[in-house]
Order: C-alpha cells, then sequence, then structure tokens
C-alpha cells in the first residue's frame, strides 16, 4: 500500500538517447528538434552575472552567521539558485558517488533495462514527463527514484542496484538528507518564520535524485538537454559529474550559464518551498543544453515535503497584509498534479495560485 503512494503516473516509452549517440547519427531526429530555443549568454566572462556563492562554515559560525545569512536570504530571493561550498559532505564519498553513477551509465544496455521504467510508473531508467506521442524530447537519459524514507523504495530499483553502488548511495542519501534539513532550517530563519512550520513539513521529507546522463550531440543548436521547469522539490542539491557545462538559468529574461565550482554543490528553490515561503523565495527556471563533443553526468537530489502533510503558505508568515498567494493540498495530490503534465517552465506553480478576483 505504501509503496503505490510514490506512483505519481508514468512517462511514455521513448527510445534511450545513449544508445542513439553510440550509432554515430550525424543529424538530430525530428522529434529532439527545439526550433523555439532562447539563445544564452554567449560567454562567460568577468563582468557576467554569477550564481552567488554560500559558505556553509559561516552560516554555522557565530562570528560570520548573520552577515552570511543576509547573503542566503538575498540569493534566495534575487536568483533562487547558488552554490554551496564548505559544505561538509566528505569529498571522498562523492568522488566515489560520480564513480558509481559514471560506471552504471557505462553498462550495457541490457544491464541498464532491468532498472527499465515500469508502466505506470516515473521511476526508473528511462525518461520523465513524456505524456503525449507528439511531445518534442530532451537529448538524455535518466535513472531516477526515491531514496527516502526507506520504506517507500521500490524493491526493483535501490535495492537491487550493485552492492558498492548501494552502499555509496545509501550514505551519500543520508548526507544530503541531513545537508537539506540544515539548509532549510536556515531559510526559516532567514524568512523569519516559525521554524516549526518548516520543520513540521521538511523533517520526515521525501528525497528522490535523478541521474542524468547526456551524450554528445550532432547538432547541440537544434536540441536540449532538459527543457526549461522549475522543480517541484523544495529544494534541489545539484552535483556535477563531469567537468561539462550546461545547466542554464533564466534571470531578467536571459538565460546564464552556470559555472560550476570544484568540491561545490548548486542549490535551487523549487515551487514547493515558494509555496511554503509564500512566494518570498521564488523557484526559478533552468534548462541543460548538450555539447557536440563531450557526455554530461549530474545528479539532482530533491527534497520536499512529507508524503502524508499538507502543503500551503507557513502559518507565521501570513498577515492581513501579506494573505496566501497559493492554495493548501495534500503533498501527495501536489505531486500527482506534477508529474501528469509535460514539464513546461512554472506553470504548474499557476495551478496552485490562488487567482484574485
Amino acid at each position: 500500500m505504501e509503496t503505490k503512494a510514490t506512483s505519481f503516473g508514468g512517462s511514455l516509452p521513448v527510445p534511450c538517447v545513449q544508445e542513439l549517440a553510440n550509432r554515430s547519427v550525424t543529424s538530430v531526429p525530428p522529434r529532439y528538434v527545439h526550433h523555439d530555443q532562447d539563445p544564452p549568454i554567449i560567454s562567460l566572462n568577468s563582468s557576467s552575472p554569477q550564481v552567488p556563492i554560500i559558505d556553509m562554515q559561516r552560516l554555522l559560525s557565530e562570528d560570520f552567521k548573520d552577515s552570511e545569512l543576509h547573503k542566503l536570504d538575498c540569493a534566495c530571493k534575487e536568483w533562487g539558485f547558488f552554490q554551496l561550498i564548505n559544505h561538509e559532505v566528505s569529498s571522498c564519498l562523492v568522488e566515489k558517488f560520480k564513480s558509481e553513477i559514471g560506471d552504471f551509465f557505462k553498462l550495457p544496455i541490457e544491464g541498464k533495462n532491468k532498472y527499465k521504467q515500469q508502466e505506470g510508473d516515473v521511476e526508473g531508467y528511462g525518461n520523465a514527463f513524456v505524456v503525449s506521442e507528439e511531445q518534442k524530447l530532451d537529448w538524455g537519459d535518466m535513472l531516477y527514484f526515491t531514496t527516502l524514507p526507506v520504506h517507500l523504495r521500490k524493491p526493483h530499483l535501490l535495492p537491487n542496484l550493485p552492492l558498492s553502488f548501494r552502499e555509496i548511495l545509501e550514505a551519500y542519501s543520508a548526507e544530503l538528507k541531513s545537508l537539506s534539513l540544515k539548509i532549510l532550517r536556515l531559510m526559516a530563519q532567514s524568512l523569519r518564520m516559525e521554524e516549526n512550520d518548516m520543520a513540521v513539513l521538511f523533517e520526515e521529507g521525501w528525497q528522490s535524485m535523478r541521474m542524468n546522463y547526456y551524450p554528445p550531440c550532432p547538432q547541440p543548436e537544434l536540441a536540449v538537454g532538459l527543457c526549461p521547469h522549475s522543480d517541484a522539490s523544495g529544494i534541489t542539491i545539484l552535483l556535477q559529474i563531469s567537468e561539462v557545462e550546461g545547466l542554464q538559468i533564466r534571470k531578467d529574461g536571459m538565460w546564464i550559464p552556470v559555472k560550476p565550482l570544484p568540491n561545490a554543490f548548486i542549490i535551487n528553490i523549487g515551487d514547493a518551498l515558494e509555496i511554503v515561503s509564500n512566494g518570498a523565495y521564488r523557484s526559478i527556471e533552468h534548462r541543460a543544453t548538450v555539447n557536440s563533443i563531450k557526455e554530461r553526468l549530474s545528479v539532482a537530489t530533491f527534497y520536499g515535503p512529507k508524503l502524508d502533510g499538507e502543503i500551503g503558505p507557513a502559518p507565521s508568515l501570513l498577515t492581513p497584509e501579506t494573505p496566501a498567494m497559493f492554495r493548501r493540498t495534500g503533498v501527495k495530490d501536489y505531486y500527482k498534479g506534477r508529474f501528469s503534465r509535460k514539464l513546461d517552465g512554472k506553470s504548474y506553480l499557476d495551478v496552485m495560485r490562488i487567482q484574485n478576483e
């Protein structure tokens, strides 16, 4: 019964892009052509806008906490993204995790298909948010599953991984839950909201991971690795696995490439936190581009509200002057609504918005 609770709907089966790329195609098949892409800022230089950098050690230090908390607040309000340094997650663990994910995507297709998505479920190896046969496709494959709480894991997925991968993933999952909760507590402080409003929703929250593989693409200007969207989660922690840039965020009407710092996590606000913060912290559209020469790998760890909870603006942030901007709904219903749609910017958040008549 409880395992079924995380089946938020399925995604139509699509070809494996890695296999397509391995056949050395010289042009992008029509279904992968996106003619309507906005161009990014072409080059990054010292004057280009850059995602803010937040230092976890300063956030946890008595001497620097106030100034770093102010930086965090500004980053969340103005960017919805930041790079987190000195996060205290073991670099040895992170490197082992990167290696295991790289090994997974090197498996022959038969090996990866052991974890293939089952009909009616988005978890597994394949793709997500494909809801029609006419829909344009992304140039990438994914392995996606629930990691926490443990009792919601699908038995044919994470528990079935090779032992070395599973053990590293378990350790990484635990470290990122701890880090997510630290970040959310600090955000509650900077929002001046009751800490319990955040804790009751997130302490036993839903964690899932999406491991992305973007193979080289013969016409990268025509394709997109992951189309523009905002995340459904509270926060997302992105780990860049290969040294190939590809993440771009939409700010002030422009697509800005993000240059990942060594040993840093890229963190972004998800729709759920925009709802909980009553619009103070906004989720930001982002996309993944592809490369003609190199593959790109990344893993996004999503941390969201507990599935048996209810999501809505934090009561401590509501006043007659700042009424609720979003309606309250069950967390499961919130996610079911999201997974039943194709990715399309921030359109799902508009469904949650209270329309002023």
